[in-house]
């Protein structure tokens, strides 16, 4: 059951006039009715609806999806901003998470997103979505998932997605995450433990090259995300560390469930507990990726370049 006025649909473009068409055509028909209209767009994307919509375009809030969608989980908490900023009128959003030249564990995390879109507007006033998806440039799981992620689907016609799963989420969310390859550390830890794991992740990031201010954004959520598996995960966990091309990874896993796949991707409030750790953890580093079983326990990976 969704929210009133909600609605996710996406859009399979091939080509600059298909994206055009679709995006432009979508964003004018809100502003025609008189609703307010978002664009979550990477930069060419936003410079082609601008250029599409004229003089228009002025009346629509433009956010660069590269910058703050480069973790894809902070793309609902965005979302959610902008329907409460704007207000009482209804809404019209058009949204890009999927462009081409992401990395795999990025595209995994696109998947989810666009799931969790489904969860995360459920029970509130949500807006009408539309998803842009490049036919041509984006891998073809991340294409072979539109149709669970969406139950609407243009793609030369628009249609119901027969695919369409509202659970599609949660089995995303189950599922194991890929091998690493080779580990350059790997650490059992408890309590005890805390400072040496600080100081080892610091060492790590120092020694790969990350500037300062992103080391430290790496330790501080590691910091948070060890001290959630000590306080939730049963006392103890694993660390790991590896590298992938120019990304920094460190890994907790533990034997704690999350229930809730929408952790993090919701603005902690003062009233509510918990959710804080991963809410930061998401805002500090350049990927956040949880999955998470009764059986297997729980897996977070924080991923910061340089």
């Amino acid at each position: 059951m969704s929210a009133p006025g909600f609605a996710h649909e996406a859009l399979v473009y091939r080509d600059e006039p298909g994206y055009v068409d679709g995006a432009a055509g979508f964003a004018r028909a809100g502003l025609d009715s008189g609703e307010a209209v978002f664009a979550l767009l990477p930069p060419t994307g936003a410079k082609l609806l601008r250029d599409a919509l004229g003089a228009q375009a002025d009346e629509v809030r433009f956010v660069d999806a590269t910058e703050i969608g480069r973790n894809p989980a902070r793309l609902i908490p965005t979302i959610r901003a902008q329907v409460a900023e704007i207000g009482d009128r209804p809404v019209r959003g058009l949204g890009e998470s999927a462009w081409p030249g992401r990395a795999a564990a990025e595209y995994a995390e696109v998947v989810l997103h666009e799931a969790l879109v489904n969860l995360a507007f459920e029970e509130q006033p949500g807006p009408r979505l539309l998803c842009l998806f490049d036919g041509t440039g984006v891998p073809g799981e991340v294409l072979g998932s539109v149709a669970n992620t969406h139950p609407v689907v243009t793609d030369g016609a628009r249609a119901v997605s027969p695919a369409f799963d509202h659970g599609f989420a949660l089995d995303v969310f189950v599922a194991g995450l890929p091998d690493p390859g080779p580990v350059s550390d790997m650490v059992h830890f408890c309590l005890d433990d805390l400072p040496e794991l600080r100081d080892l992740v610091s060492v790590r990031a120092r020694d790969f090259g990350l500037p300062r201010n992103r080391a430290l954004d790496l330790t501080l959520a590691t910091n948070e995300m060890v001290t959630n598996s000590i306080c939730h995960g049963g006392e103890r966990g694993t660390l790991r560390l590896w590298t992938d091309a120019d990304t920094l990874v460190c890994e907790i896993s533990d034997s704690g469930h999350i229930t809730n796949p929408l952790v993090g991707r919701i603005a902690p409030q003062p009233s509510v507990q918990g959710g804080r750790g991963v809410w930061l953890a998401n805002q500090l580093c350049d990927l956040v990726s949880i999955r998470s079983t009764p059986n297997r326990g729980t897996v977070v990976r924080l991923a910061v370049r340089r």
